[in-house]
């Protein structure tokens, strides 16, 4: 890939990335976890009805997401940043926090983050990397309210301004965009639709996984099919000038 000192560069990352890391996903070849539906550790109505098997599921999470390390598919971007500074953004469906560990900043959770919480009524996040495993559930320190995971489940909406800022940034770039989806199956939306917005402002569009659907591939320029970790460290081997 070869990138000049006007290119603009906008990333997208699905689960593989982090599956590369050992990140565990928690469920079986069913879709359950520990005989419960996803829906019913990952939505508001879950949450509502079972706040402690909610907590439950996500202390796990995040057990399994503090033994793994950033892999070098998370190092190759970071760095990647670095170079191209302002003209460069990471948009993640990861909410592992490998991302923010390898050195991204430049980065959005479009669906939340595993080590932050925040209050049902606030609903303002904080870091937290505590575990919940039995009652007392934590409680806002403010108003007494609920303290949940700050992740987006399902029935919920991205955050606006996230995609707010996707969106400028890709209008901004224009032909100069180079959009690389990485690790991603290209089954939700949003996130999925990234490409088609890239496409519309004629930049190039990449998809680089392990395993990529046909129907998702053919919606872009070019297409690497092997694990992310090996692949972009060469990809970005040559990059643009810094700023």
């Amino acid at each position: 890939m070869k990138l000049d000192s006007q290119s603009r560069v906008l990333v997208l990352t699905g689960a593989g990335v982090s599956a590369e890391s050992g990140v565990p996903t928690f469920r079986g070849m069913n879709g359950l976890w520990e005989g419960h539906r996803v829906e019913e550790v990952a939505s508001p109505e879950g949450f509502a009805a079972d706040p402690l098997l909610v907590w439950r599921f996500y202390s796990l999470r995040r057990e399994g997401a503090a033994k793994v390390a950033p892999n070098a598919g998370h190092v190759a971007l970071a760095e990647l940043e670095a170079r191209l500074g302002e003209r460069f953004l990471l948009a993640t469906q990861n909410v592992d926090g490998l991302h923010a560990r390898a050195g991204s900043r430049r980065m959005l959770a479009i669906h939340g983050e595993l080590f932050q919480s925040r209050c049902e009524r606030c609903n303002v996040p904080f870091a937290d990397a505590q575990t919940y495993f039995a009652a007392p559930l934590p409680r806002c320190e403010t108003c007494g309210g609920a303290i949940r995971p700050h992740i987006v489940w399902f029935g919920e909406m991205l955050d606006p301004a996230h995609l707010q800022r996707v969106e400028a940034f890709i209008e901004e770039a224009g032909k100069r965009l180079v959009f690389i989806a990485v690790g991603t199956s290209g089954m939700v939306y949003p996130a999925a639709g990234l490409v088609d917005a890239a496409r519309s402002v004629g930049g190039q569009t990449w998809l680089v996984d392990a395993a990529p659907s046909a129907e998702y591939s053919a919606r872009f320029d070019r297409v690497l099919t092997g694990k992310s970790g090996e692949i972009l460290p060469g990809l970005f081997s040559e990059s643009a000038p810094s700023p």
